[in-house]
């Protein structure tokens, strides 16, 4: 639920919003759609609930082109769900949400079959031990792992040793590093195995470590409506550029770019080129 507002409200207050839509949304589920509109092939593997919420965001999967022979309806579940307070002047947005216990994927439950049959793997900070069996399958079979890096949990030391790319957002090489300086944290991150550890700063850009060099890539100026969506868009920029014998440079540049049409519109897919 995406709602523009004029400014961000106070406690016991009230406030009109200025704009109101209703989109699907998720880390990876919006990088699958930013994909399929970059001409690739995608899958979606994951869990939602058995109500409307639920069955708009299969279907709105599905009506992009996304594969969802993957995804799981549980029986009961209340599907995640969010509010996002978007400020009309800047776009920048707050996130509000909830997400049923039921909807976690454990490692069992990972179908092999599709994972390795894959060309580029990513995933998130969700379902973190069903990430790690999945990337740990497709680091066997050659397939290139790509993390979307936000939160961090017991496994995430482990799953960055599996993945080729991780791509975290602007907070998240300290955190997990505790190291204050941007070079030298993603320097650490790549030394635990990623050949390339970056970040997406919003406006001031995106970050890379690669083969000892760092790469910084510029934010392109725009009217920016709502960057809601913008890192997963990235993401999903990215993995398409993997399929180009681009440098690391014009990768980056690349996913800044799509990222930044994207700001244009409403959600995560709206403005999507």
């Amino acid at each position: 639920h995406l709602c523009v507002i004029p400014h961000f409200p106070e406690f016991d207050s009230k406030l009109k919003m200025l704009d109101f839509r209703q989109q699907g949304g998720g880390q990876a589920a919006t990088a699958m759609v930013a994909c399929q509109r970059l001409g690739l092939k995608t899958r979606y593997l994951g869990k939602v609930g058995d109500d409307d919420f639920g069955r708009y965001s299969k279907k709105s999967l599905e009506d992009e082109g996304v594969d969802v022979e993957g995804v799981v309806v549980v029986p009961g579940a209340r599907n995640q769900f969010a509010f996002i307070l978007i400020d009309q002047h800047t776009g920048e947005r707050t996130i509000i949400w909830d997400r049923d216990k039921r909807l976690v994927i454990c490692p069992e439950e990972v179908p092999r079959d599709i994972i390795c049959s894959a060309k580029v793997l990513l995933v998130d900070g969700h379902d973190a031990a069903a990430s790690v069996q999945s990337a740990k399958w497709a680091k066997n079979e050659g397939i290139i792992v790509v993390m979307d890096a936000e939160r961090i949990s017991e496994e995430t030391a482990e799953l960055i040793s599996l993945v080729d790319v991780v791509i975290g957002e602007r907070h998240f090489p300290e955190r997990f590093t505790g190291i204050p300086d941007l070079k030298e944290a993603l320097a650490e991150i790549a030394e635990r195995g990623p050949r390339v550890a970056g970040v997406t700063m919003g406006k001031e850009g995106a970050s890379a470590f690669c083969d000892g060099e760092f790469y910084h890539s510029p934010a392109y100026e725009i009217s920016c409506r709502d960057t809601t969506g913008a890192g997963d868009v990235f993401h999903a920029a990215f993995i398409r550029a993997l399929f180009e014998d681009w440098d690391l440079k014009r990768c980056l540049d690349f996913s800044n770019a799509v990222a930044a049409l994207k700001c244009r519109g409403l959600g995560g897919r709206t403005a999507l080129p």
